[in-house]
């Protein structure tokens, strides 16, 4: 018996006893096939195309037509029961519309928030269903649909249901619950219709593709492509646990990674337990992702300083015009940019007194590249076996400090820091080097302090400075000072540097992931970023 076919969930887990009805459609002879432990349609149906009918309990049935016998093995894709959602786009200026793309097998409620100090409602959208059963249940595409797309809403909806975005720029969420007890929250970034604050805040949501692994793909796992079969076990079947000395995935050229497209749910920026914004910040990849950087937005609130919030494609498509602002200010882990987006802001810096705030981790290590149907294709290739964190040429000859700096240039040039492997997934307070300097105004610290011992920050807790820190290198700029450095193992800890531009432009860097998660339990490192805020606004 030959393999026909494959099926599998969202994730590309393999999925057994699904009962499959296929039905020749020259012939309209019906085979009834059911999928063994791996996912597998064994038979020895004759070529030709396919009417087959898909189902499993716990999972929403489909048809799909195909072609069987023409090449490769038909790969099916089931999607489980449940509730999620995302919209699309997922980000827009005020006055715009988004569509919301929910997957749900009973009715829901949806909801619209505001994420700022407090989490402020914003309307009610409607509660939604319909006639027919399970009508709000979607259809996953069948194969690999992490390059194109999920495209929900597109079978049988003879509209698309959108909302406005609301006048006031920020980080917003869409909450949709249901009778039995599921919700799922899912963020919209929403960008003002014209600058109306001194400070434009960029959301990192180059950086929340990249880890969506929604499909069973991200630049993490199965980054080059999915494997010929779906995955039984991950531990046993991923080259990220069987080869982690290449970390699993990118030893390939750049050519090699397909694009990942937005076009998904985001799994992990969905909030637990319906947080405060001074609640400690939940889940692994949420720690790096919206939930933190909501932290900073309420934060800024709390201060007083207005901002206005952007995506990073907005950068990208100049859609956000820097020079009406004063500061821009990058937060927790913007890990992934494009080198439009980096000269962009360099220039914005380095030639016209742009101030820049740098209060993340691992930040503009890896450049990607936007597609014309706007998803990403993540320039990620690894020169040796360090990880994403350095590298050299193929022949040996060049070292390099990040993948940006293999493609484009270290990003020390312009952040004055870069990220190293010493301290990762550590965290640490930090030691204060220059009290003198003016970024320690009003705080008493002197040299040799700590601050920053306590943060929100769940998966790596320990101090302000961590998860992943950034170093002075070789390419950062000579004029670059060093004010604290953290306390991690192995020299590892965060350097927070400070440089200054000919032309009124300046950089204040904090190089770590953990620091806006201090914010609200720290009073210096609070006390030092408004020091750094309140100076940059004033003085632009």
């Amino acid at each position: 018996m030959k393999i026909l076919a494959y099926v599998s969930d969202e994730m590309y887990l393999a999925l057994p006893d699904v009962s499959a009805e296929f039905q020749n459609e020259q012939t309209g002879e019906v085979t009834i096939l059911r999928s063994s432990p791996r996912g597998i349609f064994y038979g020895g149906l004759a070529g030709g195309r396919y009417r087959v009918t898909l189902a499993r309990q716990g999972f929403g049935a489909k048809t799909a037509y195909v072609e069987i016998g023409g090449g490769k093995p038909v790969q099916f894709r089931l999607l489980a029961d449940g509730l999620i959602g995302y919209m699309w786009p997922k980000w827009s200026r005020s006055g715009e519309t988004s569509e919301y793309r929910v997957h749900a097998v009973e009715q829901y409620q949806l909801t619209l928030w505001r994420y700022g100090l407090k989490k402020e409602f914003v309307e009610m959208i409607a509660w939604i269903d319909e006639h027919g059963p399970q009508a709000n249940r979607q259809i996953l595409p069948d194969e690999d649909f992490t390059e194109r797309g999920v495209r929900w809403n597109m079978d049988g909806y003879p509209a698309a249901p959108v909302i406005v975005a609301p006048e006031r720029s920020g980080l917003y969420y869409l909450w949709a619950r249901t009778p039995s007890g599921k919700s799922f929250s899912f963020p919209w970034v929403v960008a003002p219709a014209k600058p109306s604050a001194p400070i434009a805040v960029l959301a990192s949501t180059n950086t929340w593709n990249a880890y969506n692994n929604f499909g069973g793909r991200s630049n993490y796992i199965n980054s080059d492509r999915l494997p010929d079969a779906p995955i039984v076990h991950a531990r046993q079947d991923l080259d990220r646990y069987q080869k982690p000395k290449a970390f699993g995935v990118w030893a390939p050229k750049d050519e090699a990674y397909p694009p990942l497209s937005f076009d998904r749910p985001e799994p992990h920026n969905h909030l637990f337990d319906d947080p405060q914004v001074t609640d400690p910040v939940q889940g692994r990849v949420q720690c790096g992702q919206a939930p933190a950087e909501w932290r900073l937005y309420g934060w800024l609130e709390r201060e007083g300083f207005k901002y206005d919030l952007y995506a990073e494609a907005q950068l990208h498509d100049g859609t956000l015009p820097l020079d009406a602002y004063k500061v821009a200010i990058l937060a927790v882990h913007p890990e992934y940019w494009s080198r439009e987006m980096y000269f962009r802001l360099k220039a914005w810096v380095f030639e016209r007194g742009g101030r820049l705030m740098y209060l993340g981790g691992n930040g503009l290590n890896c450049e990607v590249v936007f597609q014309k149907d706007g998803s990403l294709r993540f320039l990620t290739h690894l020169n040796s076996l360090h990880g994403e964190l350095g590298g050299h040429s193929d022949d040996g000859t060049i070292t390099y400090e990040s993948r940006l700096h293999r493609t484009l240039e270290s990003e020390a040039n312009l952040l004055g820091v870069v990220c190293s492997e010493t301290g990762i997934m550590t965290s640490a307070p930090y030691k204060v080097i220059d009290a003198s300097h003016w970024i320690f105004t009003g705080t008493g610290l002197k040299n040799g302090d700590e601050f920053g011992k306590e943060t929100l920050h769940e998966r790596v807790p320990g101090g302000a400075s961590g998860h992943e820190t950034d170093k002075r290198s070789a390419s950062s700029p000579q004029n670059t000072l060093l004010l604290a450095k953290g306390t991690n193992p192995d020299d590892g800890g965060a350097e927070i540097v400070y440089h200054e531009r000919d032309k009124g432009g300046a950089v204040f860097s904090v190089g770590s992931i953990t620091w806006v998660s201090a914010l609200f339990t720290d009073k210096h490192v609070s006390t030092i970023t408004r020091n750094v805020l309140t100076r940059f606004v004033a003085e632009c």
